[in-house]
């Protein structure tokens, strides 16, 4: 049985995963990086699939107007054929379809993504190998298509690449937007379809992890109740600025910024478990 999470420990955890849930940079490895370095354990699975529905509702508020847009266009295509050319109509079953990869997956994986894949090798590793491939999604990707122009198969592509971020370090924005950008998105829209995509999955995610993790069993730092429903309202927060700062930097900044500082933080993490500062389990 893992120790108790202290009260300073489910602020700080809500506030990371606040600030790099929709960064390209992998919020649950940076909830496993943080937890180990400073609190010499791990967080779990489990408080960072709840805390992510602090960030989830931050993307409902955010987009409230677009969501409601493309629901009500889905349910009018659904039943009336003349509605079906509608890009909101399409853009509801994109978001559906796309959600499918990391629904199987996640269910099939789910013991290995809370044990295995938290190792902090292979987090400190995806996050330096995944950052090669965000820059080179911004190198070769033209960047010139709109939200307006996403297709069936961009949905798809992009759906299979947020199934990545099974892994943590690997990033569910980061997997989504590099897809998005190979495909010949344009980086607000490919960030704008990775926040929709998103809110399927962490929902259900979040969900699905609630009963392990106000009973936890395992090991690690167990949150109570009060600590978790902090930390979400703290990440819905956070998050809610993150999206809005997020939105306005790529329109006018490349992701070589996030690569950068993805590589310098792999390494770091590399270096801390190679001298036994840090244990990597």
């Amino acid at each position: 049985m893992g120790e108790s999470m202290t009260w300073v420990q489910a602020v700080i955890l809500g506030i990371v995963q606040g600030l790099t849930e929709f960064l390209p940079i992998s919020s649950s490895g940076h909830l496993r990086i943080v937890s180990e370095v400073f609190f010499g354990d791990d967080a779990g699975a489990s408080f960072t699939a709840v805390t992510q529905l602090g960030t989830e509702a931050a993307v409902l508020v955010f987009f409230a107007g677009d969501i409601w847009r493309i629901m009500r266009a889905w349910f009018r295509g659904l039943f009336r054929a003349e509605h079906r050319a509608d890009h909101d109509y399409k853009m509801g079953w994109y978001v559906i379809l796309g959600t499918i990869p990391i629904g199987i997956l996640g269910f099939l994986f789910k013991d290995d993504i809370r044990t295995v894949a938290r190792n902090l090798w292979l987090v400190a590793t995806m996050l330096i190998v995944f950052a090669l491939v965000i820059a080179a999604a911004e190198y070769f990707g033209p960047k010139k298509r709109t939200l307006e122009q996403l297709t069936l198969k961009d949905g798809l592509v992009m759906g299979s690449a947020q199934a990545l971020a099974l892994i943590p370090g690997v990033s569910r924005s980061g997997g989504t937007i590099s897809a998005g950008l190979f495909l010949g998105l344009d980086r607000e829209a490919a960030a704008r379809y990775s926040f929709l995509l998103a809110i399927p999955a962490v929902v259900a995610s979040g969900l699905f992890s609630l009963p392990d993790a106000f009973e936890p069993s395992g090991e690690g730092l167990n949150a109570s109740g009060a600590q978790l429903l902090v930390a979400t309202i703290i990440a819905f927060a956070v998050g809610y600025a993150a999206i809005a700062w997020l939105l306005k930097f790529v329109v006018n900044h490349s992701m070589y910024w996030f690569v950068g500082y993805r590589i310098a933080l792999g390494v770091l993490v590399l270096a801390l478990l190679g001298t036994g500062v840090i244990s990597a389990t």
